[in-house]
């Protein structure tokens, strides 16, 4: 039923007439105007109104977290939004094939014309980036020398302000710390675990070592590989080990964070740990769809620019490829795997814990248990 009582008219509602007059190629100014500058400006058009979408579930989710409960219906909206993102970055991710339709010549036909505009310049970008959790610090050497040094004046002092507030990241590992999973009166997890996994460990060693058809110079890596696993190990459970490993830069979750999502993670089919694990899944796409993204990007930009620098003063396709490697955000939840068991060798939770994490009609305050 229809509650305006204005007539709403598509391309008012749209406003069409700033969108589709905003396409104003450099290269028109100079003489004849380069045919492919128009897709050009196009396509970072759209990208840049897909950051505006993101931006606007990333503050939805952002404001959840910052609270200092976070109950289950909450999550399921978190979730909700997190996929949406991910669905947003798989088309992102697809449109730069269209961006590649352009050849080389064609970019070289309006490109200097754009010196010194860059895709630093993405103001929209750079909130993703660090509303996300990839603040200065984490950047690479470039991109910690030169970050704010293209911006002008008000966007930089815009962006300096956002890094002082609460990252996705920062919220999250908070979120984490939180889970009242860690301690179960005298029942020690973590010590079934450290059994468990020590176990495992011996187990694959000796695989190997009983392994007859493998050089040596093989058979002595794989240990080496397995007692680096094992180191690791060690660290999680030990509070001054896993710091030392933390400020050598292999963990950047918490210790307390780290356990809480190892747990959540082994034990993800426990009714309580479905949304959770559904978090920490949907946070691991989305750094994984903006690797994608930047290793497409790199790969796009070598293809049309070779070894050339880039307009924004990197060195272009080398740069690129380093922020692919280096400027991730959630590498704690791809390295989970290093720490999971088996279903078949998971330490069995007593029936006492295992009433704890589920969900029971019993009308008692005490059933729910909430993050």
């Amino acid at each position: 039923m229809q509650k305006n009582t204005t007539p709403c008219y598509y391309g008012d509602y749209l406003q069409l007439d700033k969108i589709l007059t905003a396409q104003a190629t450099e290269s028109a100014k100079y003489g004849t105007e380069a045919h492919d500058e128009t897709l050009f400006i196009i396509v970072h058009q759209v990208y840049e109104l897909w950051f505006k979408q993101v931006l606007h579930e990333l503050k939805a989710v952002l404001s959840v977290f910052a609270a200092d409960v976070v109950k289950d219906e909450q999550l399921t909206g978190v979730v909700h939004k997190l996929k949406r993102i991910i669905t947003i970055q798989q088309l992102m991710n697809q449109q730069i094939g269209v961006m590649e339709t352009m050849t080389p010549q064609d970019f070289m036909s309006f490109r200097d014309y754009l010196v010194p505009a860059s895709g630093f310049q993405s103001v929209q970008f750079k909130m993703l980036e660090i509303g996300l959790g990839l603040k200065s610090g984490y950047r690479i050497d470039f991109d910690k020398n030169s970050f704010y040094s293209r911006l002008n004046e008000k966007d930089r002092l815009f962006l300096e302000s956002l890094e002082q507030q609460p990252s996705l990241f920062e919220q999250v590992e908070k979120w984490l710390e939180r889970m009242p999973f860690l301690e179960f009166g005298d029942f020690s997890f973590w010590q079934m675990y450290q059994h468990t996994t020590a176990q495992m460990l011996n187990e694959d060693e000796l695989t190997v070592r009983s392994i007859i058809q493998i050089a040596e110079h093989e058979r002595q890596m794989q240990l080496d590989e397995i007692e680096k696993t094992r180191a690791k190990f060690a660290a999680l459970l030990d509070n001054s080990k896993y710091q030392q490993l933390q400020q050598e830069g292999t963990f950047r979750l918490s210790q307390r964070a780290m356990l809480a999502a190892l747990f959540i993670s082994l034990y993800q089919e426990e009714p309580v740990f479905n949304l959770p694990f559904q978090v920490l899944t949907c946070l691991t796409e989305i750094d994984e769809h903006f690797t994608i993204w930047r290793y497409k990007h790199a790969m796009m930009v070598q293809r049309m620019l070779g070894t050339k620098i880039g307009t924004g003063g990197s060195s272009g396709h080398d740069y690129l490829k380093r922020t692919t490697e280096k400027n991730r955000i959630f590498t704690d939840l791809f390295n989970m795997a290093t720490f999971l068991v088996p279903k078949a060798s998971l330490p069995l939770l007593p029936s006492a814990v295992k009433r704890q994490l589920g969900f029971y009609f019993a009308g008692s305050e005490n059933a729910e248990v909430v993050p």
